[in-house]
């Protein structure tokens, strides 16, 4: 069970790392930097050609502030792809915006969780998300790894 990670913080990269690996989840984590690394991952493009597409991650964490394209640009390009548009998307992101919650549902997430600031909440909850995602949460057969 893959989880797909989108983080370009190399700090909350680290800390969700160390959550992982807490969880038994590190050996299964995938870590992409920006938004067109998502979707060139989820896709099988640019130095993902060759990858197999149908190897889809059980969920893909998101965060909203990402360069190249942002999260929520990744996610209406994910969404409109019929190979990945049942792949279960976590926003899990620093911004408390209403208006990022809003469109965030409108184009697709299945969650929206704001990165708590303090450590021990930021690990835990990581654990917690991994252990949903990945171990009690099902999908259609489309949406899973093939």
């Amino acid at each position: 069970m893959t989880i797909l990670l989108v983080e370009d913080n190399p700090d909350e990269e680290q800390l969700a790392m160390i959550a992982f690996e807490k969880s038994g989840f590190d050996k299964d984590v995938e870590v992409v930097r920006d938004g067109q690394e998502a979707v060139d991952y989820m896709l099988a493009g640019g130095k993902y050609q060759g990858r197999d597409i149908l190897d889809l991650p059980s969920v893909i964490f998101l965060d909203i502030n990402l360069p190249k394209l942002n999260g929520l640009e990744v996610l209406k390009i994910l969404r409109k792809d019929d190979r990945t548009k049942l792949v279960p998307v976590v926003l899990l992101t620093s911004s408390d915006e209403e208006k990022d919650m809003v469109e965030g549902y409108e184009s697709g997430a299945n969650s929206y969780i704001h990165k708590p600031f303090d450590f021990h909440e930021f690990l835990l909850q990581i654990k917690t998300l991994g252990n949903y995602w990945t171990e009690y949460n099902r999908t259609p057969y489309v949406a899973r790894r093939k």
